[in-house]
């Protein structure tokens, strides 16, 4: 058994007039994408200055404004990169930059020498505040650390007065923010800001991260409420989150906090981060773009995203991550697939409003198509076979037809143990329904009028095992006259349970395809379809698919 007993409930905040679980998302927050600099020291092998790049650019075409491009003063590759953007003027004049800092003095003066000769930037500094920071890595009381951070903002003050060319914005992050008493986390946050003396034109970043996720997402939401109601210059500041996915909650906590009031948003694409990453910032947004909220992001080429995601960080996106996961818009279910395709079809009523069972968004808002929502396999039903078969061919089967082919499609699943390609369940629907012509195959017919009578008579030329012959009847339709003349001839019983034809959406000419349903004397029940540019044509082709099944 796991030892649970060393480890203690995390606090909650005693916060009864909580206001955040009664707000909504109404606006998406400031976006600042953090993978250049956040997701790159976690890698294995971090990007090399053209990945960045490349990254950098990708980040810049998917609209975000404010990119964290690394920590200059960490590796000369970070370094590099800053001075390349600059001095090449890659940076588009609506984006900026975003640097991380220590508040250490060496390594603020270090970053401000990489930025250098940038229009505007981000300087983010930081220092650890949380209790276990305090007592086991530092070693510092909470006025040594208050000082630390007065300290190192104070140089950000002095350092950018040094280069007035460019714009500065300052941001700090009390590290470890979920793990410090609230009341101290507030009191070290406004002695940052009475040194920046921040004004609502000249805003400053407060970033609050859980640099380890500690509690349940709701816990993160008061703390930054708590926050937002007790920070200084609350009309000149920009409350930021930064939250980690160490219990897997991230994209929630992120959400809820938003509600709680905060302005902005760090993450990264697919949540890439140190352990088990940050908050997935592609997430987030199309979370709000599901609400019918602009998300200011743009992930309509969503496998752009994959692409440069994996070619970068030499990992894989999950097949079942929200959105952008290969088999995220794929039902196997039959339960699940009937319900898509009969939503599908609801949709021809109401094309601008989504509503469409299993699937929250329209695929192709994020450039994927509706090929691979319904998979075949041994799992499917009938209404995913049916699916395929209208979205792929134009064919539009009748119930009983749907059911009886879901029985030869699961078992051509069974027995090849993979799902089914729309083109092996087209020619496999042909080859058991389409124009049947063994043994018994059409070759001409005449119709007559019976004199003296509505009934039509017709008489038809068929070959049977190889061999000509005529027959003859008569009925209140051609069709009812074709079946009573193979009744006649083949001394069998043919009643025709169902009949349906539509023209077909697939395929360069105009055609049309009829389906039959019908019954013997002995309580069997088969299908048959025909096609041709003749509807009569078709409908006889349907009755002798059928009839070559009950025909010995």
């Amino acid at each position: 058994m796991m030892n649970y007993t060393k480890y203690r409930p995390y606090p909650t905040m005693n916060m009864p007039m909580r206001k955040w679980p009664s707000n909504v998302i109404t606006k998406a927050p400031i976006w600042c994408s953090v993978d250049l600099r956040d997701g790159n020291q976690s890698l294995e092998i971090p990007m090399s200055l053209e990945e960045k790049l490349e990254f950098f650019q990708f980040l810049v075409k998917t609209g975000f404004k404010e990119i964290e491009i690394g920590f200059p003063a960490a590796s000369d590759t970070e370094f590099e990169f800053a001075r390349k953007l600059i001095e090449e003027d890659l940076i588009p004049e609506d984006v900026t930059v975003q640097v991380l800092t220590q508040s250490r003095p060496h390594i603020i003066k270090k970053t401000f020498m990489a930025l250098k000769g940038a229009r505007r930037a981000i300087i983010h500094l930081y220092n650890s505040t949380s209790t276990l920071q305090r007592d086991v890595v530092f070693g510092n009381s909470m006025e040594q650390t208050t000082a630390l951070a007065v300290a190192g903002a104070e140089l950000l003050v002095s350092e950018a007065a040094a280069m007035p060319e460019t714009e500065f914005i300052f941001q700090y992050s009390p590290e470890s923010f979920t793990g410090t008493e609230m009341p101290y986390a507030v009191e070290i946050c406004n002695a940052v800001l009475d040194v920046w003396k921040p004004t609502p034109d000249k805003k400053a970043i407060i970033n609050l991260p859980s640099t380890v996720e500690m509690a349940t997402a709701n816990v993160y939401a008061d703390q930054i409420e708590y926050c937002c109601e007790n920070l200084k210059y609350r009309d000149s500041i920009l409350v930021s989150l930064h939250a980690h996915n160490d219990r897997g909650t991230a994209v929630a906590a992120t959400e809820l906090a938003i509600m709680a009031g905060a302005d902005r948003v760090e993450g990264t694409l697919f949540g890439n981060g140190e352990r088990t990453g940050n908050t997935d910032i592609m997430t987030v947004a199309m979370n709000i773009f599901s609400q019918g909220i602009d998300p200011e992001l743009d992930f309509s080429h969503i496998d752009d995203a994959v692409d440069i995601y994996e070619k970068s960080t030499r990992m894989s996106v999950h097949p079942r991550h929200p959105y952008a996961g290969a088999l995220v818009y794929t039902a196997f279910s039959g339960s699940h697939q009937d319900a898509i395709r009969k939503g599908m079809e609801r949709m021809k009523e109401h094309p601008d409003r989504w509503e469409v069972p299993y699937l929250p968004i329209d695929p192709k808002d994020v450039g994927r198509n509706y090929d691979p929502i319904v998979r075949i396999n041994s799992q499917s039903g009938k209404g995913g076979v049916a699916f395929i078969l209208e979205q792929n061919f134009g064919l539009y089967l009748p119930k009983a037809l749907q059911q009886d082919f879901s029985y030869v499609t699961t078992s051509m699943s069974d027995r090849s143990h993979k799902d089914l390609t729309p083109q092996e369940i087209y020619e496999a629907f042909k080859e058991k329904y389409v124009d049947i012509r063994t043994p018994i195959e059409l070759t001409s017919y005449k119709e007559t009028g019976v004199v003296g009578s509505e009934e039509v008579a017709i008489e038809a030329n068929l070959n049977y095992f190889g061999q000509p012959i005529v027959i003859a009847g008569k009925g209140n339709g051609i069709i009812d006259a074709f079946c009573h003349a193979i009744e006649k001839h083949f001394d069998i019983v043919m009643e025709i349970i169902d009949y349906r034809e539509h023209s077909m959406e697939y395929g360069t000419k105009a055609r049309a395809i009829s389906y039959v349903q019908i019954a013997d004397n002995e309580g069997g029940i088969y299908f048959g379809a025909g096609t041709s540019s003749n509807i009569i044509k078709s409908s006889l082709r349907a009755v002798v698919s059928a009839a070559n099944k009950i025909v010995k």
